[in-house]
């Protein structure tokens, strides 16, 4: 049976938002939080301390722009359940719990994320994976500019971003390891190219995987353009399973079309650009 926690006094408003400890009810290892009009801070707090106390799931309704939720949260085994739009750099630095996004996110989503997994069942914004490090986000709608920008793989440690959408410009721009997946099937425009300008500029490690083509003059200089083989969506089969699963799709409708894949054709796509030691 759920329990009702008593919320702090009031200490203010800022930005709108209330400066109150959020109401929460704990039923054992899940915890139901309401962040209806909550400050970012308390909420946040709230959802570290039900973590710390031995809480596993964790679904916060209400939520309307909160930014950091589960920030540097390394939690394996623990579950965030988000009702509403995520705010800016949601699973920022996050590494093992996983966070499922009931609505939108904004910006920043996975900001050099080390593991986890986030699921977003709407539209992202913008710089969404800059300089993660592993684990996973799928988002199923669109995305926004920047997309991917600096990830980067270490050993076993390989980031996956899938979106369902399309995306603006600079999908994958310096990435330098891990896979960008691009399917294009849930977009709102259909007349908007899957993918925007400058895709892949500067990369110099990872794949990018776009279902069906791209023009060379959506491509940044630094990439090759082929159609992925048999051995590329071998690597590919195993991540569009999981996003499928987690979208509730079909895996076969998506393996269905042919994908293209882009990679660097170097390690050092400005090696030039600089004088020699």
């Amino acid at each position: 049976m759920m329990t009702a926690a008593t919320s702090a006094p009031p200490l203010g408003v800022i930005e709108g938002y209330r400066q109150v400890t959020p109401v929460v009810e704990r039923d054992g290892a899940t915890a139901e939080v309401d962040a209806t009009g909550v400050y970012f801070q308390q909420l946040n707090e709230t959802v570290r301390r039900l973590v710390a106390e031995g809480a596993t799931t964790v679904r916060i309704a209400g939520v309307n722009g909160q930014r950091y939720l589960g920030a540097g949260l390394a939690a394996p085994g623990v579950r965030i359940e988000v009702h509403g739009t995520a705010g800016n750099d949601t699973a920022m630095f996050m590494d093992g719990a996983e966070i499922e996004i009931f609505g939108n996110a904004q910006d920043g989503v996975g900001n050099t994320m080390s593991g986890g997994r986030v699921i977003v069942h709407g539209d992202a914004g913008d710089v969404l994976g800059y300089g993660m490090r592993g684990g996973r986000v799928f988002v199923r709608g669109d995305v926004g500019y920047r997309v991917g920008i600096h990830m980067k793989a270490y050993e076993k440690h390989v980031p996956v971003l899938v979106c369902g959408g399309k995306a603006r410009d600079f999908f994958g721009e310096y990435m330098a390891g891990g896979m960008l997946v691009l399917l294009g099937m849930t977009g709102r425009d259909a007349a908007q190219p899957i993918a925007g300008s400058f895709l892949g500029a500067g990369m110099h490690g990872g794949a990018i995987f776009v279902r069906g083509t791209v023009e060379p003059w959506q491509c940044g200089a630094e990439v090759g353009i082929s159609e992925a083989g048999e051995e590329h969506r071998a690597a590919l089969r195993p991540v569009i399973e999981e996003y499928a699963a987690a979208m509730d799709m079909d895996t076969a409708e998506i393996l269905a079309a042919p994908f293209t894949r882009i990679a660097p054709m170097s390690h050092r796509p400005y090696a030039k650009l600089y004088a020699p030691m």
